[in-house]
């Protein structure tokens, strides 16, 4: 299952959501995950080389490529049917070796925040989907959320979103999250994540006779 993480603003969120969301399913879900970092800036790459140079083993492969590279290595990985394949995607939408990566995803997963540039983006990002993939499920999460901070547009913000996909409940913004590595999930915000995870994966992942 090719589960692909993106937006077009850059600084959404998408390579920690990816890194929490991956934690959480080998974790939590006892599940085989294979992370594909196509970020142009490789943050994913990045901390699962420094988790090995500490001698401490990710708990799942993070693979660097170009999108490019992209057709090929879903050939690879597609022959393990129950293979989770997170993919971390750019933060830009100027690129046509996007088009097969979106093609292949069974589950979108979009962070956003309230802000106005950021909902413009994920509006953009979700009409570009919906057009190369015109099932394909896209679930929006609110992210890096401020509990002190009233979002006037919230309301309306999440009923136009709805109308491609779900949203979930708010990920709180904690700077616990910035300590997320390959082979760990800072207890203090397990109780945030895991309500959210638990929804998709419950409603997207977690098929008829899985474990």
């Amino acid at each position: 299952m090719i589960i692909m993480i993106g937006n077009q603003k850059g600084g959404a969120g998408k390579s920690t959501l990816t890194l929490l969301m991956a934690n959480y399913l080998v974790t939590v879900r006892k599940r085989s995950v294979t992370v594909l970092d196509l970020d142009y800036q490789q943050s994913l790459s990045s901390k699962a080389e420094k988790a090995k140079i500490l001698e401490n083993e990710p708990l799942y492969e993070v693979l660097s490529a170009g999108l490019e590279h992209f057709p090929s290595l879903l050939e690879l990985l597609k022959k393990d049917p129950r293979q989770l394949v997170l993919v971390d995607l750019p933060g830009k939408m100027d690129d046509d070796a996007l088009i097969p990566v979106f093609e292949a995803a069974a589950l979108v997963l979009c962070p956003f925040a309230y802000d106005e540039f950021s909902v413009d983006s994920t509006f953009l990002f979700s009409l570009v989907v919906r057009k190369i993939n015109t099932k394909v499920p896209i679930v929006y999460i609110p992210n890096r959320v401020k509990g002190s901070v009233k979002y006037d547009t919230k309301s309306e913000v999440e009923s136009a979103l709805m109308q491609f996909g779900q949203v979930t409940i708010p990920l709180y913004d904690r700077i616990d999250f910035q300590r997320a590595t390959t082979f760990h999930i800072p207890l203090t915000i397990a109780p945030v994540i895991i309500p959210v995870f638990d929804g998709i994966y419950s409603q997207h992942i977690l098929k008829k006779g899985d474990a």
